[in-house]
């Protein structure tokens, strides 16, 4: 008498399983629209044209780095270097347009994109270094990321003995002006910086799902043993893996440092904290092998609204820090809580 009933309970206890795993791999989107929604009805002027301009300034910054974060997490690495190559990258531009370098009695100065290019490729060296670190020399890839985030940071200091390069305008007698156009130029009337979020986010979410490399990616990240027993070339997809993330962190550094016309060594303090953020709030697992790069993206976008909210709405830097913090442990909580329901559902399956 009692048996159809409690089939009947298993059942309904199986669909509600699978209606809060749906609920759960959506709740950045619900983060997302909850924050918004709160901050516009709680603080005037939050969204007028000049604050969504500011707001998307921001989300570039972390969206970029998060970028190449998470594919470092999901190959089970982390990178802890970002935010100091963000400060080195702008006080690398900034050397490069203010003083050059000299031969002798000769200087060269360099023209605008070869300053971009020069520091994209410092950015990347920057990620081989760790790569190789973590790859070659079996350091794990918290140590080598966070000695590096001294190295750099030090060195970011050593560039000008700890001063800024402040007016970035260039000289026309020089060719290098122009490099406002980086963080402050429009095309189409949506700032480059916003173009270059979205190019990177497109060509990371193609890479990622669409190719074998991407693919080995979250292989890795789902069990390198079995990856390097397979074949992959394991060291060397994350080799690319960083040096992709220190690509990332000097375009970032390019922008801000476009943004203010001046590169100061402390630029991009904590970035790599809320990179981290972002793409643990985004769904990507910290152990590795699942998530999305959209998913960081959004994630960004989540973290630098609360951010900007916080600061409208009069919140001490305190409590910002209480808060970020807080979000960041609910968000592993419900990461744990998903994996426990999704094989839950699939054992029962």
């Amino acid at each position: 008498m009692h048996k159809p009933d409690q089939a009947q309970q298993q059942g309904s206890s199986r669909q509600a399983s699978r209606v809060l795993l749906k609920v759960l791999k959506l709740r950045i989107f619900v983060a997302l629209i909850a924050v918004v929604l709160f901050f516009s009805i709680t603080v005037d002027n939050f969204l007028t044209t000049g604050n969504m301009l500011i707001m998307a300034q921001h989300i570039t910054v972390i969206g970029i780095l998060s970028i190449g974060m998470t594919l470092v997490i999901l190959t089970g690495g982390i990178d802890l270097s970002v935010g100091s190559t963000v400060g080195f990258s702008g006080m690398f531009a900034g050397f490069l347009l203010m003083q050059g370098i000299s031969f002798g009695d000769y200087t060269l100065f360099f023209s605008v994109p070869e300053v971009i290019l020069l520091t994209c490729l410092v950015g990347a060296a920057i990620g081989f270094i760790n790569g190789a670190l973590i790859t070659w020399l079996n350091v794990a890839p918290f140590i080598a990321t966070l000695g590096m985030l001294y190295v750099v940071r030090g060195a970011a200091l050593l560039f000008n003995n700890g001063g800024t390069f402040s007016k970035l305008a260039g000289h026309e007698a020089l060719g290098n002006t122009g490099f406002s156009m980086l963080g402050n130029g429009q095309f189409l009337g949506i700032g480059i910086p916003v173009w270059l979020l979205l190019g990177l986010t497109l060509a990371a979410w193609l890479v990622s799902l669409k190719t074998p490399f991407g693919r080995y990616v979250y292989a890795i990240g789902g069990n390198e043993s079995a990856a390097v027993f397979s074949g992959l070339r394991v060291r060397r997809i994350k080799l690319w893996v960083y040096v992709f993330s220190g690509f990332c962190a000097a375009i970032v550094g390019l922008i801000v440092t476009s943004q203010l016309q001046t590169g100061h060594p402390m630029t991009g303090d904590t970035y790599e904290l809320r990179a981290i953020a972002a793409v643990v709030l985004g769904g990507t697992a910290l152990a590795g092998g699942r998530g999305s790069v959209i998913g960081s993206v959004i994630g960004a976008c989540v973290i630098s609204i609360l951010n900007d909210g916080m600061v409208m709405s009069g919140v001490s830097n305190f409590w910002q820090m209480v808060i970020m913090g807080l979000v960041i442990i609910i968000a592993v909580v419900i990461d744990q809580l998903q994996q426990r329901l999704q094989k839950r559902v699939m054992v029962a399956t």
